[in-house]
């Protein structure tokens, strides 16, 4: 087969989106038209949902019925419940639990095998119900394995304050509730990286939203897409046990072949827009809390790798020390991007079945030709 390789499919336009635009040099992220910066200043994570899901915002009365709809569909099925037990008890990693509560909802979804798998109507409704959850899962997941009760969830508080309510058992303040969606709307969409490519792969065979989603979710488990974030809180807490300054720790690291996580892209060649919102919130935690070490330790490091490297942090650098200042325990952070990410998942699905063509590249064949068989017994 001829042409260009393309390893990894770098470069290669395989769609037309609407969804979400991405100026790798100029550190430019839109969603629908709006910059991420008035998005993660302006608006709710529900506000962005509703724009990724629909191609507009919605005004207060659409907001009102949309969240409110999202909130009833927060409750999870006993048997999904279960399943999440059952998967502390045996010690799950965080990531594959989400992955198989994921594929266990639609067991409990009645549309969930609905016969045209394209219906947008239908798949409205198993989108909201899928990211309603995702949350509800993964905080029980969370306190089934530290012993704790499942919480039920509360419909009057946002999709962002419900999740820390139901994994901590109690209420966040405005600080923490305001902070934790900023995170979410940051993580909603982010054009065709692996995971978002991943569900668009299995949604074009006619498969369902549930695959889908459940396709993604396995995908961002990968080392290579989602973990960096708790990479960092590691490398950061080593440093902090060391005892070192904190570039020296770097300079050693380097020095023996490491990576330092949480810095380049695939696409940005500049700061991510992200990490210049997240930076500002870890900053802002650390001045609450009187502790700005963790922030101190970033900036100090990020100013070292940008001279040495010539790299800039990605979002997942200041990520994690502004989920660590919530009290969110590390191996937390990945599942919680792909809380955030579902709905940038689903929007692309969605857009996807509305003009849907098989995904189906095609490999260059560099192996052997016109052998001849060998009988068994000349083998």
């Amino acid at each position: 087969m001829s042409g260009e390789l393309k390893r990894g499919l770098e470069g290669v336009l395989v769609t037309e989106s609407e969804l979400s635009f991405i100026d790798g040099d100029a550190g430019q992220l839109i969603y629908r038209g709006y910059s991420i910066e008035d998005l993660a200043r302006d608006a709710s994570y529900e506000e962005v949902l509703y724009l990724l899901w629909h191609g507009n915002l919605p005004n207060s009365e659409e907001l009102d019925d949309f969240a409110s709809e999202l909130a009833a569909h927060r409750s999870v099925d006993d048997g999904v419940l279960d399943v999440a037990r059952e998967l502390a008890a045996q010690d799950e990693s965080p990531m594959a639990a989400v992955r198989t509560l994921v594929s266990a909802m639609s067991a409990y979804d009645e549309n969930a095998d609905f016969e045209d798998v394209t219906d947008r109507e239908v798949n409205l409704e198993k989108a909201k119900r899928i990211t309603a959850k995702m949350p509800s899962v993964l905080a029980a997941y969370a306190r089934f394995r530290r012993g704790d009760d499942y919480v039920e969830p509360k419909e009057d508080l946002s999709h962002a304050a419900n999740f820390l309510y139901m994994l901590n058992g109690e209420e966040p303040n405005d600080v923490l509730a305001e902070t934790f969606d900023m995170a979410l709307v940051l993580h909603a969409d982010h054009g065709l990286n692996a995971s978002t490519f991943s569900a668009m792969v299995t949604s074009s065979t006619l498969s369902d939203m549930y695959s889908a989603v459940t396709s993604a979710v396995g995908t961002l488990a990968g080392s290579l897409h989602g973990g960096a974030n708790a990479n960092v809180m590691r490398m950061l807490k080593d440093i902090d046990d060391s005892d070192m300054d904190p570039v020296e720790w770097v300079e050693d690291a380097l020095e023996r072949g490491e990576r330092v996580a949480g810095f380049g892209h695939r696409v940005y060649n500049v700061k991510d827009p992200r990490a210049k919102i997240l930076g500002e919130k870890s900053e802002a935690l650390g001045e609450a809390a009187g502790d700005m070490k963790w922030y101190e330790m970033s900036v100090a490091i990020e100013d070292y790798i940008g001279e040495e490297k010539g790299l800039a942090p990605n979002v997942d650098f200041y990520s994690a020390s502004t989920y660590y200042q919530m009290g969110i325990p590390i191996d937390l952070y990945t599942p919680i991007f792909a809380v955030s990410r579902v709905g940038g998942w689903i929007a692309h699905v969605l857009e996807q079945y509305e003009d849907n063509r098989l995904i189906r590249p095609r490999a260059r064949y560099t192996g052997d030709k016109d052998l001849t068989f060998p009988g068994i017994d000349e083998r």
